[in-house]
């Protein structure tokens, strides 16, 4: 558990000295979300992981698909695009391009300092 949790005081850097993500934008993201699950979002970008993030993004991008069943949820959609563009390099480009907009519309977003449970 705590290395776990030192994993992620550190920025879940890779060996490297590479943000896990391969994206600071990403890394901050990570950061705002609850300590559980982002220790489990840390974890499944660590390159690593490829093997456990490759079968988790597609069952997300799947049940994102098939969001109009009760148990699923359109949320899994770009959660598993998410994870899915750590390898596939058409995915990488259009990710940056969703950080990019994210800057400019929505920098708080990014703020470190910015409450967590922000809705806007």
């Amino acid at each position: 558990m705590r290395a776990a949790s030192d994993e992620r005081a550190t920025g879940a850097e890779g060996a490297t000295g590479q943000p896990a993500g391969g994206d600071p934008r990403l890394d901050k993201l990570v950061h705002r979300l609850p300590p559980r699950v982002g220790d489990t979002v840390s974890y499944l970008l660590k390159p690593s992981s490829r093997w456990v993030r490759i079968p988790s993004g597609a069952l997300l991008v799947v049940g994102g698909v098939l969001s109009f069943l009760p148990a699923l949820g359109i949320w899994m959609l770009p959660l598993g695009l998410a994870l899915l563009a750590e390898d596939v390099p058409a995915l990488r480009a259009s990710r940056s391009k969703v950080f990019d907009w994210v800057e400019r519309r929505k920098p708080h977003w990014l703020d470190p300092s910015a409450p967590k449970n922000d809705q806007s």
